[in-house]
């Protein structure tokens, strides 16, 4: 299957002008391209499926993955694209349960990628470079910390790939690392 990554991005600017939601994307498309390699699947298509999971999100959020399922197959998507997508949603905002690694990985990445971004920003470096997965649990651990995380989500993700909370956190961490810059989370070290 031929993806564009490049395309995929002036999809994604398309329908969302706000920048949070576009290096959402970006963070989604880190950590999953870093699973792709884990696991010796293709990193392009994943990255894309990371990149364009929350598409319509900006404009439409009350058709989220519905419009966007409209979206992509008018511009051609292939149908594996699709249903990742809205695999992501499941038990929120779409009955698509995750059957595949790619849509348990993105369902499980999705919320994490926030949290760990969230953690970020209230670290004095304002670097993902060093931050920790124990820094992260103790944050998972204040509800009021990051309150629109689902952490529930995040672990029912980390239950559908047999992978320990604190591996999926540490692997998360390492994909947005190698992203940090575009990221907005390289920081001062």
């Amino acid at each position: 299957m031929q993806v564009d990554r490049d395309k995929a991005l002036e999809l994604l600017k398309e329908y969302n002008d706000n920048d949070s939601l576009v290096k959402h994307g970006l963070a989604v498309e880190s950590a999953m391209r870093h699973f792709a390699k884990k696991f010796g699947e293709d990193e392009e298509l994943w990255g894309v499926v990371g990149l364009l999971h929350d598409l319509d999100y900006g404009k439409y959020p009350n058709q989220h993955c519905y419009k966007a399922k409209e979206i992509l197959k008018e511009r051609g998507y292939d149908d594996v694209i699709i249903r990742a997508m809205m695999s992501h949603a499941y038990g929120i905002c779409t009955d698509v349960e995750p059957k595949s690694l790619m849509e348990k990985t993105l369902y499980a990445v999705d919320e994490l990628t926030g949290l760990v971004s969230a953690c970020v920003y209230v670290r004095p470096s304002k670097s993902i470079l060093d931050l920790t997965p124990k820094s992260v649990k103790k944050k998972w651990k204040q509800k009021s910390f990051a309150a629109g995380v689902d952490r529930e989500t995040i672990q029912k993700g980390a239950d559908m790939l047999g992978m320990d909370l604190n591996e999926l956190i540490s692997e998360v961490i390492e994909g947005m690392k190698k992203d940090a810059e575009a990221l907005g989370l390289k920081g001062e070290l």
